[in-house]
Parts: structure tokens; sequence; C-alpha cells
């Protein structure tokens, strides 16, 4: 008999998530029926958002409640399937929740090929991180040649994708980081054109000597400080892709004293979800991926090879800034 292990929510976090918050269970696969397929889960992504899911509060998506499955998007090898669209032994991905097996119906889930990436990065590169990237720079952003852009959270999965999309479409790009060393990887590897380290360096120093004539676009991950002091430097009728608000997922959100540059300058300030464009998915994994293939965009996964209650210490890294681009769990033992 196979069991499933779960890691459900037990108690909603203050602060920093720990273990305590969690608790692991097993239960017995129940029986497929038509239409429906088994995936065993091998990657699971770690996102910023899932601190928020954690929380008793409306959002994009309704809160995990408790003793519910974290959730999470995953990847995983199909096992056993009577669904006409999935056999066994096809790679899928798709919010499929912190568990080593999952039964699903196909609803939102996508076969992938591990002969074009392999699977660590269709939770980073050509996935969810990939795709937000995408949509947020090309739609939101709307990037024009010689425009000057600036992405915080610049070394992470959203961000080092989002610069790396800029610079393909012409522009001078500056990336907001947290160490010397991820200054360097967006700078030397990634190819961006400068960088600020906000943990040792004035951000609005810094914006002074290098964008006098002012910022395009400010793609934001991060909201908080950073984007308070990114706004006095927008141009009129710059735009603001918001796209996470990290640095206030586990305390209270920084007011903005600049807020008014919004409407003085004119800025365009949207915030957005990658489910926001479902229908155009197919056509942005098709971008990235021939980007990727050119050596016009680089990925990077972070994986941890774990257990499933290895999850919080994980997700840890992910605030203290830990990681090295997108961070994913590797079930142990798979």
């Amino acid at each position: 008999m196979t069991l499933n292990q779960q890691l459900c929510l037990q108690r909603r976090p203050s602060g920093a998530v720990c273990k305590g918050d969690f608790c692991l269970t097993e239960a017995e696969i129940p029986e497929l029926e038509d239409g429906q397929f088994l995936v065993r889960n091998e990657y699971i992504s770690i996102d910023p958002a899932m601190r928020g899911w954690m929380q008793d509060r409306e959002s994009y998506f309704p809160p995990v409640q408790l003793g519910e499955p974290m959730r999470s998007l995953t990847v995983g090898r199909v096992e056993a399937s009577r669904h006409p669209s999935y056999s066994v032994g096809d790679i899928a991905t798709g919010m499929l929740n912190v568990q080593t097996y999952a039964i699903s119906d196909g609803f939102q889930m996508r076969k992938v090929n591990p002969e074009i990436a392999a699977p660590p990065s269709w939770l980073g590169g050509l996935g969810m991180p990939g795709i937000t990237a995408y949509f947020g720079m090309v739609d939101i952003g709307r990037p024009k040649s010689g425009d000057t852009v600036v992405v915080s959270a610049a070394a992470g999965a959203v961000g080092s994708i989002a610069g790396q999309i800029a610079k393909n479409l012409g522009c001078r790009v500056i990336g907001i980081v947290g160490s010397e060393e991820k200054c360097k990887y967006t700078t030397d590897v990634l190819g961006f054109d400068a960088a600020i380290n906000y943990k040792s360096e004035i951000i609005v120093e810094r914006l002074h000597d290098i964008c006098p004539e002012k910022i395009d676009i400010y793609f934001d991950n991060v909201a908080g400080r950073t984007l308070d002091s990114i706004l006095p430097f927008m141009k009129v009728f710059g735009r603001i892709p918001l796209c996470g608000m990290i640095s206030s997922m586990s305390g209270r959100p920084t007011r903005l004293a600049n807020i008014s540059s919004l409407i003085a300058n004119r800025i365009r300030l949207q915030g957005f979800v990658m489910s926001d464009y479902v229908s155009q998915l197919h056509m942005a994994v098709e971008k990235l991926q021939a980007w990727h293939h050119s050596g016009q965009l680089i990925f990077k996964e972070d994986v941890r090879t774990a257990r499933l209650e290895d999850f919080p210490e994980i997700l840890n890294d992910l605030f203290s800034g830990k990681n090295k681009g997108k961070l994913i769990l590797q079930i142990a033992n798979t």
C-alpha cells in the first residue's frame, strides 16, 4: 500500500514560519476515477506568495485553511492514469501542493518536455517566475529601446528574468540586490548595467549617480521602503509593474512618504498575477524558451533536496535572501 504524505497548515504563523505551524500527515491514496491521473511530486516550488497564503485574509487566492495541505506549484511524474491526455511517465506541472502524491483531473495542469529543459526549470524560468516576469515587463512595463529600468530583488527568480528581458529589448537595466556577491552576479553573469546593494548602500544616493535622467520602468518585487525610495526618481508617465511585496510579507507594511509622486508624475502602478494571462501562457513560454536557447536568458535554480517537514526552514531562506536563484525543494528519496 502506497501512502501519501502531506504537509498541512496547523496554525497561522506570526513572523517567520516554523515547523510547529505545520503537521505531517499520511493517508492512503484513493483509487483513480475516469478522467483522473496520479502524479508523484518530485519538485516543489518555494515562493514568496506562500507566506501570504497562510494568512486569513482575502487575496487573489483564498487562504490555505487550517488542516489543508500547503499550497504550492510542483513538477512530478505521472504514475497512473485514467485521463485521455496524460500517460504514465509524462512530466506534469501544476498546483499540486506540498505532498508526495496528488490526483488531478488536468485542470490548470501542463505537460512539460524534459528534453527542452530540466524539470526544475519548469518551476523557474519556464514556469511561474519566468511567465510572471515576461508579462509584468512586456505588458505592464512596456519597455522601449533606450529606457532605463530598475528591478528590485534582481537576483531572485522573477527579478533576474525581468531584468534580462528588459536587456533583450534594448533597455539599460539596474538591479537592486542584498549582497556584493549578488551585485556581481547581476552585472557579470546576467548582463545588467549596474547594481545597488541595498544593505551597504543608500538607494537614493546611488540613484542620483546612476540614473541622472530618472527611471522609465521600475519592476517591483519588494514594495516597502525600496518602492518609496524609487518613486521620486520615476519619469513622467513612468510604469511600475507591482509583482511582489516581500518586504511586508512577515511584518507591517511600510507607509509610503512619496506616494504623491504617482500623481505628480502620472505614474502607472499596476499589480498583477500570472493567472491574469492564462490564455497567453503558451506565447510567453515560447518566447522565454527561444531566448534561453539562444543564450540571451539565463535560468538559475537553487534546488534543496529535503523532506517535506523541512519546508518551513527552506521558505525562511527565501525571506532572508539566502537563496541563489529560484528556490525549489526536491523531495528526498524520489
